[in-house]
């Protein structure tokens, strides 16, 4: 069992930045791949990134590339979404989540956070 609790949303303006957490417990954190999804209002869950549980291979939406970037710290149990260069479109409730899978497909994960609303002003 892991349980996620993400921090960090907020409000911002465009072109601002924001660094989402997400804090693991229970079992191993590295044993899973992470991944951040968003969700908008009226609109389906959507992949942004993900990472490896080694940290050592990163994924990410055409959308948020070269913007965004998803890290890890296995001492802490944390991933990171650092996002830069933030767009009005880019506003949703932000989830992470754990799986055994490899993969950009919500349901391949087993493990979600409560989520994090990111509001970005135009």
């Amino acid at each position: 069992q892991v349980q996620l609790a993400e921090s960090g949303g907020g409000l911002v303006q465009a072109g601002g930045s924001l660094r989402l957490s997400c804090a693991a417990s229970g079992r191993t954190f590295s044993s899973y791949a992470m991944g951040w999804f968003r969700q908008a209002p009226g609109k389906e869950r959507e992949f942004v990134a993900r990472i490896t549980g080694s940290g050592v291979i990163t994924y990410y939406s055409d959308s948020v590339k070269g913007r965004f970037t998803i890290a890890g710290d296995n001492a802490k149990n944390t991933v990171y979404l650092q996002m830069n260069s933030l767009k009005p479109e880019d506003t949703a409730v932000y989830y992470c989540a754990a799986g055994l899978l490899w993969s950009p497909n919500a349901r391949s994960y087993d493990y979600w956070g409560q989520g994090t609303q990111v509001t970005v002003s135009s």
